[in-house]
């Protein structure tokens, strides 16, 4: 068999020479960042002062720039914000056992989020493993059993010569629709033991595509064009594609109202006629959906919070496009398309007819007039005021990562996000302390841009260590801590009138952040001089 020609990578004058005469004291350390940089890395992220062993050398040898958080959950909840900004795989490095499991929260809320999150982990010495109880240091019977049912791909690796080919294959495992975090784990010793192989020059990770099988196509354009009142429900996977534009004009193609769930914020343009805006929560928008006789959700499995806690009862036929196919028809019967959103919504857009109706702006228009969320008693409520406050202070592009507190509940329902993909919230793992270290791998991603986090006065203490990495890297991070018997706060929260609470305005001051308390009325004018000033800033929000 002849080829005409070849497309591998060839080497040049350069490589060829490293090739053949490898540079001197170089260990397995240097395998792992020679890899991650030839797959297009340029930042890791870890914890202060103790990256995996035999990796500190190898960094400073590395151009890669190494990002230090103050623990593993927050150096994991780092990397899943710049998996999510950028859309390229963020890389995180553990130690073995302790330092591994404290991620092990961060890494589900990557895998709920579907983010690109490649995390490289050490492990005890290759003959500690295989059940062998060696009592090496942070040894665990079995680490990545621990892993293995929260993250998309594992891939162990034994021996030098299996690194570069291990993290190439989670690399792409990481970027294969659906998006998500993925495991490699390099025995200490293979990590710190010298090598003779080659520098790594050239891999191939290129991620496969997800393509619709094109005869439900046709089924699934046959009954959206044909439909009397279809409708959508777009879903985070919709963004995570970059889809937007599709999904809108699909909405248009086919005249039917569009609702986003909490993950699919910005997927939709909110004051666009055929707008739902955020669902659920609303009972007139739930009905109007429930009625639609072909409803098509789009990059969602419509899990409880995305459906009222499973009491969403549509009535009418479904058509559900999800590229994680143990997603589809999970929770209702479905014409099941197993695809990227941005491959099904192109394909769809090919072969739908265009469908007529001059009433359906009229019934979203109807709809949102009636719905609890925008009734008039709602609008100009405490949270709701401020709401608009972040919503005017906040750049369109700024993405902001809010903790879950009641006011968070209430921004899922009724905050304009303006742009896919600038509104981040825990509903995976949903525990406390992701809105301040998530901000911060943001503006890692993208450090002209400022970047807001949201968390309740109670929950501060978990993540306010990282107000040092904000105030040692210089970044554009705004925290706003909504005081515990202020707006979005509420008495199962705050602990009671004898919770001891921090003064958290001093303790920022104290690291050379600057601070101060704010008011619903002044709220606007304060976020929007922090926003603007370099560097990261404090905002505490008191009730008056």
């Amino acid at each position: 068999m002849s080829h005409d020609h070849d497309d591998r990578p060839g080497l040049n004058a350069a490589q060829a020479e490293a090739a053949l005469n490898p540079p001197p004291g170089r260990v397995g350390g240097d395998l792992v960042t020679e890899t991650l940089q030839g797959l297009g890395a340029a930042t890791v992220f870890g914890v202060s002062g103790r990256p995996a062993p035999g990796l500190s050398a190898a960094l400073r040898r590395s151009a890669l720039a190494y990002v230090e958080l103050g623990a593993e959950n927050n150096a994991a909840f780092a990397a899943d914000a710049y998996g999510r900004i950028t859309g390229e795989v963020a890389v995180l490095l553990l130690t073995a056992g302790p330092g591994a499991l404290a991620a092990l929260p961060a890494l589900q809320e990557a895998a709920a989020a579907s983010a690109p999150v490649l995390a490289v982990c050490a492990q005890v010495p290759a003959a500690g493993l295989g059940g062998r109880r060696h009592g090496h240091p942070r040894e665990l019977r079995d680490q990545q059993a621990s892993f293995r049912e929260v993250v998309k791909s594992v891939h162990p690796v034994r021996t030098a010569s299996q690194i570069p080919s291990a993290i190439a294959a989670a690399w792409e495992s990481a970027l294969t629709a659906p998006h998500g975090p993925v495991w490699v784990e390099i025995p200490e010793d293979v990590l710190r033991a010298e090598t003779v192989l080659p520098p790594v020059s050239a891999l191939d990770a290129t991620p496969r595509e997800l393509y619709p099988r094109p005869e439900l196509t046709l089924v699934a354009a046959d009954l959206l064009a044909r439909a009397a009142r279809p409708a959508i429900i777009a879903g985070g996977g919709v963004v995570r594609a970059d889809a937007t534009g599709k999904l809108r004009a699909l909405a248009e193609r086919i005249a039917a109202p569009v609702a986003t769930t909490y993950g699919g914020k910005g997927a939709f343009p909110w004051e666009h006629p055929l707008s739902l805006r955020s669902w659920p929560g609303d009972p007139r928008v739930t009905e109007l959906l429930e009625a639609a006789d072909v409803l098509l959700v789009v990059g969602s499995g419509l899990g409880a919070l995305s459906s009222g806690g499973h009491t969403f009862a549509p009535r009418g036929r479904i058509v559900q496009i999800e590229a994680d196919a143990g997603k589809l028809e999970a929770n209702h019967p479905a014409l099941g398309i197993h695809s990227d959103a941005r491959e099904a919504l192109d394909a769809l857009l090919d072969a739908v007819e265009p469908r007529e109706d001059a009433t359906a702006a009229d019934r979203v228009r109807t709809t949102l007039e009636t719905a609890p969320v925008q009734a008039a008693d709602q609008e100009h409520g405490p949270d709701a005021r401020v709401l608009a406050a972040v919503r005017a202070a906040l750049p369109d592009t700024a993405p902001s990562f809010w903790d879950l507190t009641p006011l968070t509940t209430r921004a899922w329902s009724a905050f304009d996000a303006r742009r896919p993909n600038t509104m981040h919230s825990a509903q995976g793992a949903g525990g406390p302390g992701y809105a301040l270290p998530s901000a911060t791998g943001a503006a890692f991603a993208d450090p002209t841009t400022p970047v807001l986090a949201v968390t309740g006065e109670d929950d501060a203490p978990h993540t306010a260590a990282e107000l040092t990495t904000a105030r040692r890297y210089g970044l554009p991070v705004t925290w706003l801590l909504v005081d515990g018997d202020g707006p979005g706060a509420s008495g199962v929260q705050d602990g009671g009138p004898d919770a001891v609470r921090p003064d958290l305005v001093a303790l920022a001051e104290s690291l050379g952040v600057p601070a101060l308390r704010s008011t619903p009325a002044s709220l606007a004018t304060d976020l929007t001089t922090a926003l603007r000033a370099p560097g990261p800033s404090v905002i505490v929000l008191r009730a008056r």
